[in-house]
């Protein structure tokens, strides 16, 4: 069987490790193409090498556009490489514009579509991830839900039974298959740095960093946290620090070029604390024990906020944020890690594609 499995982001790196290996595992042929929607090395290359992904098939050069031409652009690049490879049913993760991509070349080229992180809602419709989602999910006839709410999602929409398998998160797999191997590197900065209490930060969302004012809003709250309650380090996004630029804000944090997986996990094994718009990574916290402050009005995985893992930080609501981490410092409690499954939902996948 052969499989076009169809990447490009950090958090679709992290997921395709543990799939991959299940894919190869029991005999699948996989074609990965790369749409290079994260084109800069230390946000794709690192990943490759580090978690020993498959070498891929093609790498496209789609990134640095609008969410339209790239769109465009990935259609145009993946249709030949679909009609050279006739892939028996093509795969994608999540919710990013190669995703959508992914999706809709399948659907033109009559190939079943597998979508792994199915399900997920916001019901933020200015969110271009929101609308990735749906559409992959309706284009998909295989449909791997991380949780039993991901699942009600899709029963509340009209999908039938038979194309929902609920098998927990790939992400959990990967980060038990990578977790020992975490490590400490100098361009993450001093290593004294990380021995005293200090908040992790990531933030790249498009609502988050394209408007002046919300971004403006979102540094003079991280500045303020980072000079009254502990030291903040940051691995910057390549695309907020252009929007930083542009917009003439400037962070008083610690601040480190985007790492890798491995640094990641060790950054999160040291950190008090975890400030973040990403998807991915307040479940990492999550997993790894830590609180997470969401840096947004809403977030696809409810569960963390119901059980207290995780609180939401509204940049519209201009509320401040040290109450607000200093609250979920003090109240957290870690919870039980089977709320996403074992870490066998690789093998699960695998298992229910025959």
């Amino acid at each position: 069987m052969k499989v076009v499995t169809v990447v490009g982001a950090r958090p679709q790196f992290i997921k395709s490790a543990p799939v991959s290996g299940a894919l190869q595992s029991v005999g699948y042929q996989e074609f990965v193409i790369h749409t290079g929607q994260h084109y800069d090395p230390e946000m794709s290359t690192v990943f490759f090498e580090e978690m020993s992904l498959p070498k891929p098939y093609a790498i496209l050069n789609c990134g640095n556009l609008s969410r339209d031409a790239m769109l465009s652009k990935m259609k145009t690049d993946l249709k030949p490489i679909f009609e050279a490879i006739q892939p028996d049913m093509a795969l994608v993760y999540g919710d990013t514009n190669s995703t959508l991509a992914g999706a809709r070349m399948a659907q033109e080229c009559n190939v079943p579509l597998i979508h792994v992180e199915a399900g997920l809602r916001s019901y933020n419709l200015e969110m271009p991830e929101e609308h990735n989602r749906i559409e992959s999910d309706q284009l998909s006839k295989w449909l791997f839900t991380p949780t039993s709410q991901a699942s009600e999602n899709l029963k509340k929409e009209g999908f039938s039974d038979n194309t929902i398998t609920q098998v927990g998160d790939v992400m959990l797999d990967a980060l038990q298959m990578f977790r020992s191997k975490a490590a400490h590197t100098l361009k993450m900065g001093p290593h004294s740095f990380f021995n005293k209490p200090f908040a992790l930060v990531t933030m790249h969302r498009f609502e988050n960093i394209s408007q002046p004012e919300r971004l403006g809003f979102l540094v003079r709250e991280i500045n303020s946290f980072h000079r009254n309650v502990m030291p903040v380090w940051m691995p910057l996004h390549p695309a907020t620090a252009a929007r930083l630029e542009e917009f003439g804000l400037k962070l008083e944090v610690k601040i480190a070029p985007p790492v890798g997986y491995l640094e990641m996990l060790w950054a999160l094994q040291q950190t008090t604390l975890v400030l973040t718009d990403s998807g991915g990574l307040q479940k990492e916290a999550y997993y790894s024990d830590k609180p997470c402050v969401t840096l947004r009005g809403e977030t696809e995985w409810i569960e963390l906020i119901e059980m207290g893992a995780s609180v939401l930080f509204d940049p519209n609501k201009t509320e401040e944020l040290i109450p607000t981490a200093r609250g979920i410092i003090s109240n957290f409690k870690p919870g039980s890690k089977d709320l996403y499954g074992a870490g066998r939902a690789s093998q699960a996948i695998v298992a229910a594609l025959g």
